[in-house]
Order: structure tokens, then sequence, then C-alpha cells
């Protein structure tokens, strides 16, 4: 390993540049899967900086099991809680609390809303496909435009996918720098709120420049609901008490705690909390067929090992880049220390951008930012907790026509490539300077 101690900056950043255009060239020009585009990714930086093929793989495998022993079980248990709500219909039952609350005058504020709550537990892909049909249906009552209201539902479930764990790219960063899942989890809820809003107001003003919106009806392959729906309690339940007890653990002290303050400690365990949750979510329905439950089961665990696969090649990836020793090399640059939570927002950004997933550029962007965390003087508690949630504002920017949640939008919502375009993806850049100006304000108090 001396030996790659002493390469150049240049040939180090060489290095991490090609394997980063090797994974945008794979995933996007020719449709590689993200786990073997960032595979590739790993050998073309491991030989760029010298490495022989046998060190190449032991240091991936090593990065791989790594984070995969970490946040297992998060991924798989907050996908099976996402499915579950689905399946019993708790989502509709949190977005009728919601429209009850707010009126039917204000149907896309109440969207906007309902997407930020649904999108706590259930990926952002998954919830606009759950509640399309009833923001079709309120399209309708209400005489508002679609581009409005499918923006404004969509802001809502995009700011908490980027910014909350459990959701896979933001748990995956939030492990790799080693951040406190309760403060990301606690901090990312709060900057999503004012980046939610920023999606449905900006929408709200764009739609007005817009031609008169005829077309509210999009493909109706929407699941059907279920027969009885779950109680208000029942669905609100699953998705805050998994929320409050990690909150709690982050604030509660170790050493010295009490009998019941150890139980809170136990239970807030990301692990705990969303097992919890999966049992209070099972509640939503009263008589399971065993053949069903084990139907969901065995879609979420397909649904999460397709993460998890990318998640640890994503670590196998960093566990490469942290040979190339850029973090020495940065350590001395005053430009990049100066740009504290900018420097990871930037990198995510550019990423996301070019090739279109979000949590490919998160989980991309932390394992490139794990070594230069010192050098941006972010290397301690609330620091990684702001570079985790820098990343997440940056995966927002901008979702188009390479992001797959672009086209569901559009498909679930009749809403045609100019609209989307002029509407939804402007709102994904606001979004994300929405985003990355609370988290830069929120810094300042640490």
């Amino acid at each position: 390993m001396g030996t790659l101690m002493e390469i150049s900056f240049l040939h180090s950043l060489s290095a991490l540049l090609a394997g980063v255009a090797a994974i945008v060239l794979l995933t996007t020009r020719f449709r590689v899967h993200a786990f073997f585009a960032l595979l590739v990714a790993c050998l073309v930086v491991g030989f760029g900086v010298g490495m022989p093929f046998g060190e190449v793989l032991a240091t991936g495998k090593s990065g791989f099991g790594d984070i995969i022993g970490s946040l297992g079980l998060i991924i798989v248990f907050g996908t099976t809680l996402g499915i579950i709500l689905e399946h019993t219909g708790a989502t509709l039952v949190l977005a009728g609390g919601i429209l009850r609350l707010t009126g039917r005058h204000r149907a896309a504020q109440a969207m906007n809303v309902t997407g930020y709550v649904v999108g706590l537990p259930i990926f952002c892909d998954s919830g606009y496909i759950v509640l399309s049909g009833l923001n079709r249906g309120l399209a309708r009552q209400t005489g508002t435009a679609m581009a409005l209201m499918a923006t404004s539902l969509a802001a809502g479930l995009y700011a908490v996918h980027c910014l909350v764990p459990p959701h896979p790219g933001a748990a995956a960063a939030t492990e790799t720098l080693g951040a406190d899942f309760g403060r990301v989890i606690l901090y990312g809820m709060v900057v999503a709120i004012p980046t939610a809003c920023s999606g449905w107001l900006w929408a709200r003003f764009a739609v007005r420049r817009l031609p008169v919106d005829r077309q509210t009806a999009g493909e109706d392959d929407t699941p059907p609901a279920p027969d009885r729906l779950p109680s208000l309690l029942l669905s609100v339940l699953p998705v805050a008490v998994p929320i409050l007890l990690i909150s709690i653990r982050s604030f509660t002290p170790v050493e010295g705690a009490s009998l019941p303050l150890r139980i809170v400690q136990a239970a807030g365990m990301p692990e705990a909390a969303l097992g919890i949750g999966i049992l209070l979510a099972l509640l939503g329905k009263r008589r399971w067929k065993q053949a069903d439950l084990n139907a969901l089961l065995r879609s979420a665990v397909e649904k999460a090992g397709d993460i998890l696969l990318i998640i640890g090649a994503g670590g196998a990836f960093g566990a490469l880049i942290a040979q190339t020793d850029l973090a020495g090399h940065l350590a001395g640059s005053s430009m990049v220390g100066n740009m504290g939570v900018l420097f990871p927002f930037l990198v995510a950004a550019v990423l996301k951008t070019a090739q279109g997933s979000s949590s490919v550029a998160i989980i991309t962007s932390a394992t490139m930012m794990l070594p230069v965390l010192p050098a941006l003087g972010l290397d301690h508690e609330m620091g990684k907790v702001f570079a985790v949630l820098a990343m997440g504002a940056g995966s927002m920017m901008v979702s188009h026509a390479n992001d797959s949640y672009f086209w569901v939008i559009s498909r679930f919502s009749g809403v045609g490539m100019d609209a989307m375009l002029r509407v939804y993806t402007v709102a994904t850049f606001i979004m994300a300077c929405v985003a990355v100006s609370a988290v830069y304000l929120l810094s300042l108090f640490f």
C-alpha cells in the first residue's frame, strides 16, 4: 500500500474521474445495471492507481461486506414497512386525513403534504403510483391543472426520499460517513419541509404560463384500494413510532441510564424501530391470509435485494477510492476547505444530473466524501449529519429524462414532456437550492 500513498494528486484525481465517468457512461448510454457499473468503476479506480487485481478484489470485497453488514436489516425492514402500508391502504387513509385538514380548495397543497408524510416510509416512485388515482380524481373534481397536482405530490415524496433514512441513498450515506441515524432523520425531516413546499410553490407559479390543461387522466393502472381500510390511528402509528423511537435514542444518554432509558435505547436502534413499525403496520388489516403475507414479504426481500446490491457495490467503490489518498491531497487545499457543505452538494448534484438515479448519486458521493471530511471541516458529529443532508440535496438536482421517477410521474399523471420539463424539472432544481440553503443555515448554529 505504501506506493499508493505516493501517487500525485493529478494521478489520483484522474483515476477517480475515470471511475465516475465509467458509472455515468454505463448506466446512461448502455443501460447497464448500477451494480455492475459500480463494479467496473472499482476496477477502473484500482487499476488506475496501480493496484494488482488481487488487492482490488480484496479491498472491494471488504468495502462491500462492511456496508451490507451495517445496512442490510435497515433496508429490508424499511422496504417491508412501505410495502405493507401500500397493501393495507394506510397510505390512502393518510392522504384522506390530510385532505380533510386542508380542504379540497387546497388540493395541490394537500397532495404536497401527503407526499411528505407518505414518503417517509415509502419510496417516491411507489408512493406516487399508489396515490396517483387520488391525485387525478382531485384534479378533476377541483379543476386544478394536472401539472400542478402532479408536481406538488411528486415534490413532497421526492424531498423525504432524498433526505431522510431509511430511504436507501440517505441511509447508505449516513452509514458510510458514520453519522447519527436519529439526527439525520430529525434534521432531514426539518430540511424537507421548506424543500417540499418550494416544489409546490414553483408549480403553482409555473402552470399559469402553460396552456389550459385539459388532460387530467393518465394511465389508470394504479393498484385498487383494499375493501376495508385501516383507521387513521393505525395508519399513522407505523410511520410515527419508528421515527419517534430513533429520534429519542439520539438524544438520550448511553452511560448510567436507568432501565426505562435502556429499553428506549434498544427500541430506538433503527432495525428495532423499523421492526416495531412493521408489527404496527400488520395491524392495519384484520385478517391476513398466509399466502398474501408471504407474497408481500417475498416482494419486499426481492426489492430490497436489488437496492442492497447497489449499496454494496457503492461500498466497494468507496473502499477503492480510499486507496487514492485524495484526502491527503485535498487536506491542504484552502479552496475545498472553504466550501464546507457546498462541496458534497455539488458532487452529488453533478452525479445526479449526469446519470439520473438519486440513490446512486448520493451513495457514490458519500464514498468520495468520507476521506475529505476533515479538509471540509465536517469530521465532527453534526458535520457528518450536514454532509449527508447536503448530498441528499444534491441528489435532487435535477430530475429529467434520464430519471425513472420522471417517467413514473409523467406516465401516471398524463402530463406531457414539455410541461414536465418546464414545471417538474425546474422544481427539482429549486428544491435542491432550497435544501442546501437550509442545510447551510442549520450548520451555522453548530
